[in-house]
């Protein structure tokens, strides 16, 4: 048996307010549980987003009463907020701001805004970015004018991987994740994604792409699941939503990237536990570990997940490896697929 920390997501979508039919504190927190994840940090693209002290009461309140592991819950940047929300930033788990795709006010298209914010935001509070593309060398430039770090989210193509090597190898202070469906599905698995099922943002990009990330690893710091749930009857319809469910399925593809030889399990350790715990000055959970058994051989299958989207784009992948328990402060929270840890359990990581 392998024993690893209480795992870090700081990239996750609750759903709640808004859209509880697909997911909300009470199933999502049970998924990161069961995928290893003891604190999950969550998006504000809501409905309604979560912009002010009002929309994070709420979020916040229903975390309290349903989350069954640890949570914070980002603030989002709004093109009228740059001068309330840093009011917010202690109770956050940070701000977010989204550059480039998504849906309703969030979306900052004027880089002023993003002056704003950056100029107003605590320094010792994290700034996380939605930018793709030549939008990742802005918001680097625009942090270093400003003088303070920026975290990338989920960066997926080979000139942004190489941009931030070099942002790096600089010295400049920016740190990115990578989300497991950019590194572990590629254009060449849309065939085995009908409809929307492969719909994503970042899209899913070509295998040189893919490559280009696992060749510049030491430069990843963080894997996020981007757990963005939707109802396969949302995927596959007209119209189909971005995202795909990740917390359930995150390890088990690392840890058979590992019996691959890709990995190293202390390279999983880094990116899911150390790194993000640092960049988002996350507190200790004491008496907290996961343990699991790294020999099991299954087929990932969403009917045996708790997300109540209750499908995977992994559908049917051989993995090599499982989660078979999960202690939190000293009391069992999952055990052989059993979530233990009541409604409320959970707490807020900046309480």
């Amino acid at each position: 048996m392998l024993r690893f920390p209480g795992l870090i997501d700081p990239h996750v979508h609750m759903r709640e307010p808004g859209s509880e039919y697909k997911e909300d504190w009470d199933t999502g927190t049970q998924a990161a549980l069961a995928g290893g994840f003891t604190t999950v940090l969550a998006m504000p693209n809501t409905k309604p987003p979560i912009t002010d002290a009002q929309t994070l009461a709420q979020s916040v309140g229903s975390a309290a009463e349903k989350a069954h592991c640890d949570f914070g819950q980002y603030l989002g940047a709004g093109p009228e907020n740059a001068q309330t929300a840093p009011t917010l930033a202690k109770q956050t788990a940070g701000l977010k701001m989204y550059l480039d795709q998504t849906y309703g006010p969030l979306r900052l298209d004027e880089m002023t805004l993003w002056m704003e914010h950056f100029a107003n935001w605590p320094k010792d509070m994290p700034i996380v970015a939605h930018a793709e593309g030549r939008t990742i060398a802005a918001v680097i430039l625009i942090a270093q004018i400003y003088d303070r770090p920026v975290h990338i989210a989920h960066v997926a193509r080979r000139e942004e991987i190489l941009l931030i090597r070099a942002a790096k190898e600089k010295g400049l202070k920016v740190t990115c994740e990578v989300g497991p469906h950019h590194l572990f599905l590629s254009e060449s698995d849309f065939p085995n994604l009908p409809g929307g099922r492969g719909e994503v943002r970042p899209r899913l990009a070509s295998p040189a792409d893919q490559q280009s990330l696992w060749e510049n690893l030491e430069f990843i710091d963080c894997f996020a699941t981007d757990h963005a749930p939707h109802t396969l009857a949302e995927k596959d319809g007209p119209n189909p939503p971005p995202g795909f469910p990740g917390l359930e399925t995150a390890l088990p593809l690392l840890l058979t990237a590992v019996h691959k030889q890709q990995l190293q399990v202390e390279d999983i350790i880094a990116r899911c536990y150390t790194n993000p715990k640092h960049i988002f000055n996350l507190p200790d959970q004491p008496e907290t570990w996961v343990e699991i058994d790294p020999e099991e051989e299954w087929h990932i299958r969403a009917t045996r997940t708790f997300t109540r989207s209750a499908w995977t784009p992994f559908e049917g992948r051989f993995v090599k490896g499982r989660v078979t328990k999960v202690v939190l402060r000293g009391k069992a929270a999952y055990q052989d697929g059993q979530i233990l840890a009541p409604c409320g359990y959970g707490r807020n990581v900046r309480g």
